[in-house]
């Protein structure tokens, strides 16, 4: 369960201040020099206020530098305080020196107690919207953060009742297996199924039996800090017993179904989408507010200033891959295809298959090259909600076979010496006699072994010269 940081803004915001042992150069904290003006400072300070926020950065250091931030921003946005920092150094904010009076600069906790601790009315930022700084970081992300709006006037603090704190819970991300088709056209009514975190049902998310209610903090008394002396120094920090809330819940008022946490798992949650057309692998589908419930117990006196907000549900695609298709460019499909020298050679017709499973009949075109491209349009990934589509590539792919008989090594032979290809490996010589020993028994075994294709070969050849000559 998360901390809840911006319930302890108005607590914690000033705890911990630092003694003048651990006081650290606000010009190196912020990483600027003494020439910057207030905008450069308030850029720094944004920027790495957001790096080492408690709720965003989990090192043990995060909240150290933190407060390191805070006090190096207090001094420089203001004015009077730089000045007395640029002329003076450490000395001018000692709990003894300094115009800043008892506490120095920060307006420190005097004899009043945690007062001087009191939150963002005592503490001038120099126009600096910490809404806008930690709004945005807490109230979108997957980690249950925490926000805050305004529900009335601009000039209210947070501790008032006009300040609406935001929490959003856990994403949830669950994994989808689609076939390419799918991938391609999108698949309506998928039914998911998965684990998140609900309202407990039986105390309202309020962690309580009914009827009963919570107990102020026996630490703190309800404040949702504690006080303490530290080498003479009055310092306020967070109240570990109740996390800042100023109240807890006791056992004997505790929900018995959800045991005071104010959540549940729900093992069996189940939503239906549509996936939309062009998926790729490793795409994220996000449905908003589908995940999990806030991880807390909510206080019921505090509902009004509250907005709690599940996450999301992420759904994360995974493509089976198909052979014969790849995707290019988003919406073009490409699909090889195998075919022989003499198709390639002669031209043709072949049948290929689409991402539909229908068969097209193309054409090939005498001399078609290796890896030349057919395009055929709208057979590809669709763009949009119009039903405009990619094209589909047919790649050829010439498949050259090596002569599986002598037969077919002389047939080639004689195109490549009439075609006066003069590289090719030759067995027969240009006047017609066989380059190998023709008495030979292997050469007699092949003829007879071949006997009947030679056969088909010359009733072939035959009608081929007929046909040249006109007969």
């Amino acid at each position: 369960m998360f901390k809840r940081y911006l319930l302890q803004y108005p607590r914690q915001f000033h705890t911990a201040r630092l003694l003048r042992q651990e006081f650290k150069d606000p010009y190196k904290v912020l990483g600027i020099n003494k020439n910057s003006s207030q905008s450069d400072i308030k850029k720094a300070y944004y920027k790495l206020a957001k790096k080492y926020h408690p709720d965003i950065n989990k090192e043990e250091d995060s909240q150290k530098k933190f407060h390191d931030l805070q006090n190096a921003y207090e001094i420089l946005s203001d004015e009077d305080k730089r000045k007395q920092y640029d002329q003076f150094g450490a000395a001018a904010f000692s709990q003894a020196g300094g115009a800043g009076g008892p506490g120095g600069a920060y307006g420190g906790a005097g004899a009043g107690g945690a007062q001087g601790f009191g939150g963002f009315g005592g503490f001038d930022f120099g126009g600096l919207n910490f809404e806008d700084l930690f709004g945005s970081a807490f109230g979108g992300g997957g980690g249950g953060g925490a926000g805050g709006r305004r529900a009335g006037s601009h000039g209210a603090g947070f501790g008032g009742s006009d300040f609406v704190r935001e929490y959003k819970g856990e994403n949830v991300t669950v994994p989808f297996q689609v076939s390419f088709k799918d991938a391609v056209f999108g698949v309506k009514n998928v039914k998911l199924n998965y684990q998140c975190y609900d309202p407990c049902s039986s105390c309202d998310g309020s962690g309580l039996k009914a009827g009963h209610s919570r107990s102020v903090c026996p630490t703190c008394h309800g404040t949702g800090t504690q006080v303490h002396v530290r080498a003479g120094f009055q310092m306020a920090s967070t109240c570990q017993t109740c996390d800042g809330e100023g109240s807890t819940i006791k056992d004997s008022d505790k929900c018995g179904t959800c045991h005071s946490h104010g959540f549940k798992l729900n093992s069996n949650k189940t939503i239906t989408v549509d996936l939309p057309h062009g998926l790729q692998d490793g795409d994220t589908i996000r449905v908003p507010n589908q995940g999990s419930y806030p991880g807390m117990a909510i206080d019921p006196s505090m509902k009004s200033e509250l907005h709690l907000t599940r996450g999301d549900l992420l759904i994360r695609v995974r493509v089976r891959k198909d052979t014969r298709f790849q995707v290019s460019n988003n919406y073009d499909i490409i699909y090889t295809q195998e075919i022989p020298i003499t198709t390639a050679a002669l031209g043709g017709v072949i049948e290929v298959p689409t991402v539909e499973e229908e068969k097209i009949r193309l054409k090939v075109s005498s001399g078609t090259q290796h890896d030349q491209v057919i395009r055929i349009p709208n057979k590809g990934v669709p763009r949009g909600a119009r039903g405009d589509r990619g094209d589909m590539l047919v790649k050829f792919k010439i498949v050259i076979k090596k002569p599986k008989d002598e037969t077919e090594r002389y047939l080639w032979e004689t195109l490549a010496h009439l075609t006066n290809d003069t590289t090719a490996r030759r067995t027969i010589t240009p006047s017609g006699s066989s380059a190998k020993d023709n008495s030979s028994s292997a050469d007699k075994d092949t003829v007879e072994n071949n006997e009947g294709t030679i056969k088909k070969l010359e009733n072939f050849l035959s009608n081929t010269l007929k046909k040249i000559r006109g007969e």
